[in-house]
């Protein structure tokens, strides 16, 4: 017996970013938008105990061992319920790894869902956003999906509606960014300043809910973005190569260094990402839509 789930990668329409808190996380206001990027991850039961393997583009970046979030979910929901860990957790790779995607997040997700479903532990929907928030910031909106705002330091959800289908395009770079760097160098550009608490923009909500996308181009926003550039400058040449394209709207996704943009529809999506792929700085670019549902058992 085996159990796979599919977990959607996030892009966030808006990221805003206050100061440190003395945990060292920082308060968000962030909304996520689900998109039809996928990881598979698969559990099966194991007579060694727990194991996690992985395929893929960039599976060779996934660590194999228990640091691995999809790892520490199976030990967790193990520990939860009393039993051993014996599971097999393969994971079928395609959310660009270290890419501001919440690639890691959604195994993390996909691998409690999994052996949710394969141990039969019957754990109800606050347990496995409880057990989420606790394995990171982002994982309780990869097992959520659709759109939600995300405040605290991103995990405290509220599900939003959405009245439409946005396409977009997610252009990869040819290395990755660490997030805590990224949120080092956004400490170390806001040293002095005043940085004032985040809260949601209303017209982004507004545009999200009517499925507009001009109005949703005119307020996307991400605070993140000046400190992902600080550490990856080449990213600037795509962000203005993606609007030159015809983009409605182009920034960072999250931590990065993957950049995220708006087109008015699927064929205007097809024509951005053609003309991203062949600069420098770009290892690919593909189109999803959003928003798509969180993690699901298939």
């Amino acid at each position: 017996m085996s159990v796979t789930v599919r977990v959607p990668a996030k892009v966030n329409v808006q990221l805003a970013v206050g100061a440190a808190r003395p945990d060292g996380f920082h308060e968000l206001a962030n909304v996520f938008l689900a998109v039809g990027l996928y990881d598979e991850v698969t559990a099966t039961p194991s007579p060694d105990g727990l194991r996690i393997t992985c395929d893929g583009p960039d599976a060779a970046q996934v660590p194999l061992d228990r640091t691995n979030l999809a790892a520490r979910a199976a030990l967790a929901l193990a520990e939860r319920y009393g039993r051993t860990p014996d599971v097999h957790l393969h994971i079928a790779k395609d959310i660009p790894v270290a890419g501001g995607m919440a690639g890691g997040s959604a195994d993390g997700a996909g691998a409690l869902l999994a052996c949710d479903a394969l141990w039969g532990t019957g754990a109800g929907r606050e347990e496995l956003l409880d057990i989420c928030a606790e394995l990171g910031s982002d994982v309780p909106f990869s097992l959520v999906g659709g759109a939600a705002l995300g405040t605290g330091r991103g995990e405290k959800l509220t599900e939003l509606e959405v009245g439409g289908t946005f396409h977009w395009v997610f252009a990869t770079a040819t290395r990755g960014l660490s997030t805590p760097a990224v949120f080092r160098e956004f400490d170390r550009l806001a040293e002095g300043r005043d940085i004032p608490g985040p809260v949601a923009s209303q017209p982004l909500l507004d545009a999200l809910a009517k499925g507009d996308p001009d109005a949703l181009a005119a307020t996307v926003t991400n605070d993140l973005q000046p400190a992902a550039l600080s550490l990856f400058p080449e990213l600037t040449d795509t962000l203005a190569a993606g609007r030159a394209a015809g983009a409605l709207a182009a920034l960072v996704s999250g931590s990065g260094p993957t950049t995220a943009f708006l087109a008015r529809d699927g064929r205007a999506a097809e024509k951005i990402a053609a003309e991203l792929r062949p600069l420098a700085a770009c290892r690919t670019a593909r189109t999803a839509p959003g928003p798509v549902p969180g993690a699901t058992v298939l």
